[in-house]
């Protein structure tokens, strides 16, 4: 059987196909304990260290029960004697911090020969069980680190440090807080599990094929209806899944042939779908792991995160449904049949439930002001109600009786629901855990010092030129890592420098543009070729070659790319009004005008229209080379009139926005008019021919 991770993949991956059936009843309950556990300290919460501990004890239990230890290893009769020996002794020996918690805690420091011994074993487990989840490039990169750590007196000058020896190596990153069992796993602990969980509850809930049907009945008879559809379909899947190749997986199995059918090539019907995936990572309410790691390591709530988030988020959805909109227009495509569709009404009604726990978790993040936690814990328990109870209330609506079987099925989906977000987790658990040996190594050499030293060296002053240099560093690291891990390790090094030098250059740039700079980027790289997992997925489907799919879907997301640069110069984007004290996240006011809000929302979509209609040629109707380069023009001043400001070219930003607005109106116009000129001459040699 092939199974690919549902969150934060990137490499292809084979499960064990052991058919016994106490092998399938321990990996259940192994996966249904873990769930169950991670809900338990969300209600009642357990020390820090224990609760990591025991968490990554079960992942590394799950993994060397389903991931075997080579791809073409995985058809096994039964489970080798080594996978069952590492798995035990991973498990013995990632627990230990637990059941020494105390004594560890009496001896800060003084560690025995015992407690080098296991944590360097652990390292080693850990990094294999990362190997076999998330591929060899994240072990790697930890196995660096680990060596620059040791050997770094003997390392380059610019470079250099004392070096680290054995135990303190093996202490710093495994006996403390700083290493493996740090903020990045304490994050996938607290907050990413329940997530994952609620997606993965919603999804066998029956809320995904819900979406992809209200979208269609929405959208499916117009002009490229089932490609709008699927742009919806993803952004509404997106809001739940957190995760790129989920929703092309689950959103594109449905929507690409139809695409196909209604006229579009395989590459741009896979594309399309890869676009919608990829920016569904960008969309609140769940944003994917990372989104929960930027608001620990700033020290800010999540719902701050969701608000600067939400206007790029959106941005991004407007403008790829624009674009699928000018490639109907220049192929000429039509809308599906509405004979296959029910009433628009009635599908929406029929699932309306779905919605609650969403709207359940929104109130009580924005308007309860309550933790994420507390946010995801509320939702899954309405959601285990709507489960359990949503069977028998379709049976008594229809007049029919309620049988034993129709309560059970809810009982029935809540516990599959669990396994699967167990399976799901062990992969985020390993990438955050070698993560966090990425995250020690720094700590403990003062690593980010000589890089932040060093890449401002190569950049000079420039701002922009840094900018540049980490997105690229994103796209690179995507290639192998997945986008936590990728965040991770270019946020821990580059976020300081890139503050630095914006204050040099007397800019007052919040923390969190930058932390959501290197998050987009990541999340591009899931539709970069040569290994853009989301185009792989989108490529199977489509049956179309997947590095020309990736290329193309990467064209789409060009229009994403440039909302990063956006957002850090104007950060309105991000209703953020003004920033007190940069280093502190938390120094924030945040806008508050709603026509003000509302008007940079406007612009925001202009800039984005035109910046897509300038890369696909096509406005109202097709446009030249000068019309392409004034809607490029467009685009800063919708985008970043404040920057213009600042360097004189307009008085101040209300007059950017002033001519940006002008200049694509008049575009329209211009358009409209030789459009409907073009037309009315092609009818007049028709009217003559005929």
């Amino acid at each position: 059987m092939q199974q690919t991770t549902e969150n934060e993949e990137f490499v292809e991956v084979k499960t064990r196909e052991i058919n016994t059936p106490f092998y399938a009843y321990f990996v259940a309950a192994v996966c249904f304990a873990w769930s169950l556990f991670q809900l338990y300290i969300a209600y009642f919460p357990l020390n820090t260290t224990i609760a990591r501990s025991i968490h990554l004890a079960f992942a590394i239990a799950i993994i060397f029960s389903i991931y075997p230890f080579s791809y073409h290893k995985a058809a096994h009769s039964k489970l080798p004697l080594y996978d069952i020996f590492l798995g035990v002794v991973g498990v013995i020996c990632v627990l230990y911090p637990a059941y020494e918690f105390y004594a560890l805690a009496e001896r800060p420091g003084a560690y025995t020969h015992t407690d080098i011994v296991v944590a360097c074993v652990a390292v080693l487990i850990v990094i294999e069980a990362g190997r076999r989840v998330i591929g060899p490039a994240l072990g790697i990169i930890c196995a660096l680190f680990l060596v620059y750590d040791y050997f770094g007196r003997y390392m380059p000058d610019i470079i250099a440090h004392r070096g680290a020896s054995v135990e303190k190596l093996a202490g710093h990153m495994f006996l403390t807080t700083e290493g493996i069992f740090g903020v990045p796993l304490g994050v996938s602990v607290s907050f990413i599990y329940l997530f994952v969980l609620f997606g993965s509850l919603l999804e066998r809930a029956g809320a995904g094929q819900y979406f992809i049907n209200l979208a269609f009945s929405l959208l499916g008879r117009f002009r490229g209806g089932p490609a709008k559809a699927s742009v919806i379909a993803s952004g509404l899947t997106g809001m739940v899944s957190g995760s790129s190749t989920a929703n092309v997986v689950t959103v594109g199995t449905f929507t690409i042939p139809l695409m196909k059918k209604a006229g579009l090539g395989s590459v741009k019907a896979g594309a399309i779908e890869v676009a919608a995936g990829v920016n569904g990572q960008l969309m609140p309410p769940i944003m994917g792991a990372a989104a929960f790691i930027i608001a620990e390591f700033l020290g800010m709530s999540y719902t701050d995160v969701m608000t600067a988030a939400i206007i790029p988020a959106f941005a991004c959805y407007i403008s790829l449904f624009f674009i699928v909109h000018l490639e109907a227009c220049k192929l000429g495509l039509k809308g599906v049949n509405s004979s296959e569709y029910q009433s628009r009404i009635r599908i929406f009604l029929s699932g309306i439930h779905y919605i609650t726990p969403i709207l359940v978790l929104l109130y009580t993040l924005l308007i309860a002001k309550e933790s994420a936690i507390a946010a995801a814990f509320n939702a899954i328990s309405f959601l285990f109600l709507i489960m359990i109870f949503q069977e028998p209330v379709k049976k008594l609506a229809a007049g029919q009786p309620v049988t034993r079987a129709d309560v059970l099925v809810g009982f029935s989906d809540i516990f599959y629901s669990m396994i699967a977000a167990a399976k799901s987790m062990a992969t985020i658990a390993a990438a955050t855990a070698l993560a966090g040996i990425i995250v020690g190594s720094i700590s403990l050499t003062g690593l980010g010092a000589v890089l932040s030293d060093l890449v401002e060296y190569l950049a000079g002053d420039n701002i922009l030129l840094i900018l540049l240099l980490t997105a690229l560093m994103s796209l690179i690291l995507g290639v192998g890592l997945p986008t936590t891990a990728n965040y991770i390790v270019v946020s821990s090094l580059v976020a300081p420098v890139i503050l630095m030098l914006a204050g040099k250059n007397d800019l007052i740039v919040p923390a969190i543009a930058v932390h959501l700079f290197v998050f987009y980027f990541g999340i591009l790289a899931d539709d970069t070729p040569p290994v853009g997992i989301a185009a792989y997925a989108a490529a199977g489907i489509a049956k179309a070659n997947p590095v020309t799919v990736g290329l193309q879907g990467f064209f789409y997301d060009l229009r994403t790319a440039i909302l990063p640069f956006a957002f850090f110069f104007n950060n309105k984007l991000m209703l953020i009004e003004s920033v007190g004290d940069p280093s502190d996240a938390r120094s924030i006011i945040w806008m508050s005008d709603a026509f003000e809000i509302a008007f940079v929302f406007a612009m925001t979509i202009v800039g984005m229209f035109a910046f897509s209609s300038a890369l696909q040629g096509y406005f109202v109707g097709r446009v030249n080379l000068i019309e392409r380069l004034l809607l490029l023009l467009v685009v800063p001043f919708a985008l970043v009139p404040n920057v213009l400001a600042r360097y004189g070219i307009v008085p101040n930003e209300w007059v950017g926005y002033t001519i940006g607005a002008v200049l694509y109106g008049l575009l329209f116009a211009f358009s409209w008019v030789q459009n409907s000129r073009q037309k009315r001459i092609v009818s007049s040699k028709n009217a003559q021919g005929a």
